[in-house]
Parts: structure tokens; sequence; C-alpha cells
């Protein structure tokens, strides 16, 4: 009910101000205040114990500012990030940009952080915390060794996080995704896993949805290969539906409503070519516990959101995890997990 009566006063605001507020007014307000755990969303995923499978996905909380607040929200889990070694502005402003009518976003941020130092520092902070909390990672754009940039942040995050986020999907850091294709993959996983040392930080792959299916067909059988613990599908694309928005013809990005099929069908990929032997996350266009729920009967174990937040306000990943457990409920399981694939 408040959401809806500030949406109109944020919305007249530029979208990355409205963002800068946001975490901002979170880091004043914010208290750790975690859901009672309920049964029936309990999910074990890589070795992890989540409370709920609603997650907070990376982009929101880039600088690992606010992931108790976000966990006083409801998730279920937090992933913060993108990070890089060293600091990075981003591209040139504006670079975020809501589609109202279309209920959407489309950015072209730039892997914008802190640098990891700063990053671990707020994360060291928390050690000893037990909230899932996941570390996306990236590399600098001017780098000149990208899987170096990878391995040194395995290196400095895998002690600090939950689990990794290894993201070559981003369409806003040129050449980023070329670093899916087979050869490269394999190269940059080998480079993370050795980074890893003696932790055993558990590492998720970040994935685009603009991917054939040779493509997912290959990454299946390297993820299989570097034994991963999980793939998220998807990241933003670059693909352009039929949009109302004034904006939709910016670069970037599109994050939102008009991703949900898509996403939806690259995680339906996944799951044939994986043959369900590797645990996925779905991300993208989800804004409701129905939408969730659809992921999950598809092959998700878990999901994450963040373009529906615009549009829904904060109440929206409490308002999920509870429409999932009746739907659970209803549909007769006995929990998240029975239901996961069960389309």
């Amino acid at each position: 009910m408040l959401y809806s009566l500030l949406r109109p006063v944020l919305f007249r605001l530029p979208a990355e101000t409205a963002h800068t507020l946001t975490i901002a007014a979170l880091r004043l307000g914010g208290l750790e205040e975690r859901d009672a755990p309920e049964a029936r969303l309990c999910q074990r995923v890589a070795g992890i114990t989540f409370p709920n499978p609603v997650g907070m996905a990376a982009g929101f909380d880039k600088n690992g500012q606010v992931p108790g607040a976000l966990i006083g929200l409801g998730f279920g889990f937090v992933e913060v990030g993108t990070i890089t070694p060293r600091p990075q502005a981003g591209n040139p402003r504006p670079r975020l940009f809501r589609l109202a009518e279309d209920r959407a976003v489309i950015n072209r941020m730039g892997f914008n952080n802190h640098g990891a130092d700063v990053v671990a520092a707020r994360l060291e902070a928390r050690r000893g915390n037990s909230a899932v909390i996941g570390v996306n990672i990236g590399a600098n754009k001017d780098s000149s060794d990208r899987i170096a940039d990878y391995a040194r942040m395995t290196q400095i995050m895998a002690p600090l996080a939950t689990y990794l986020s290894v993201n070559v999907s981003s369409p806003n850091t040129p050449g980023l995704r070329e670093l899916q294709d087979k050869g490269a993959l394999e190269a940059l996983l080998d480079a993370v896993i050795a980074a890893r040392g003696p932790h055993t930080t558990p590492i998720f792959l970040k994935l685009a949805p603009d991917l054939t299916a040779s493509d997912v067909d290959a990454i299946c059988k390297v993820a299989h290969d570097k034994r991963l613990d999980a793939l998220i599908i998807s990241n933003t694309t670059v693909a352009r539906p039929p949009l109302r928005s004034r904006y939709a013809g910016e670069m970037g990005g599109l994050s939102g409503e008009p991703l949900r099929d898509m996403a939806l069908q690259r995680l339906r990929d996944f799951r044939t070519a994986s043959g369900g032997s590797i645990p996925l996350i779905g991300v993208g266009g989800i804004a409701s516990a129905e939408d969730a729920w659809a992921r999950i009967k598809a092959g998700a174990s878990l999901i994450q959101l963040y373009s529906a937040l615009v549009y829904e306000g904060p109440g929206l990943a409490r308002r999920i995890a509870r429409g999932l457990s009746e739907l659970v409920r209803k549909e007769r399981f006995c929990s998240i997990a029975e239901a996961v694939g069960s389309a």
C-alpha cells in the first residue's frame, strides 16, 4: 500500500537516482530480521540450505551494502555484485531506463562497482552471519587478461561468499559474452576452480538467454565436466520483442516482463540438455508466485528477481514466498524440492 503511494514520486526521478535513494534508505532503516523458516519452502542446493527459494538477483546491491536489509524483506538469499578486481565507474549516464508501459527495464550499467577490496571488507564484517549471500564476480572492462580477473576475484571472495556466481553473460562489457564459447569457458572455469584453492565455496555460472541449442548443449557438457554446482538462467537479453516505451531503442540488456517467456524457454532447454543433473536457478521476468512456480515446475530449484521490484515494491519477495507455500500445499507436494521439474 505504501509503495503504491511512493511509486509515482520515485518514477518522476531518473531511474538510477531512485535506485541510489533506495539503497540509502535500506542502509538507514534495514534491520536483518529473518522470517521463520517454513519447512515446505526450504531448499538444499550445492550443499547450501536456502530458507526459501526466492533470491535477490545480482545488480541491485552491486556493492554489498544492504544484503541484511534485503534478507529482512523476505528474500531467502541475496546475490551481491557484479564486482570486479578494481573499482570502475561503468558506462556514461543515463544508463538505466524504466519501460513502464512494458513493465521492463533496460540497463547498460557496465559493472559499475566499488571494487573487490571495498566489498570484501563489507563481507568480512558479516563473517559468522548465516544468511545466504552469493557474490557475483566479473572482469574489469579495460583488463588485458579477463580470465586472470575472474581468478583474482575467486581468491578474494571464496572465503567470504556462500557461493560464487561467475558472470559471463552481461551484454554491457564488450566481448564478455565470448567467454560462454566452449574453449574460453573451459579455460575460465579451470582458472576459477584452481583459484578457489582449499575452499569449498560452490561455483554457479550465470548465462545469457540469447543462446542457440548448440550453445546450450556445449555449456551443459562443460558444466558437467567441470562439476559446476548450478547454472543461473538467465541474464538480460539483447533481443527486442515488441515494446511500447519510448526507451525501447536504448542499448543494453532488457529485463522484466518481456524477458519472461524467453527466460522460461531457456530454462526448459537447459533442463532438457542437462537431464536434470545440474541444479538450475530461474531468473528473468518473474513478478508473481505463479511466475516463480512455472520456473520451479520447469526445473528451477531456486528463483531470483530484481526488475519486478521496480513495479511491485519491496514486499514482493515475501508475497511470492507465501504464494509458493500455498501452491505447494494446493498441488499436494510435501515441499518445493518435490515440485522441481514436475512439469
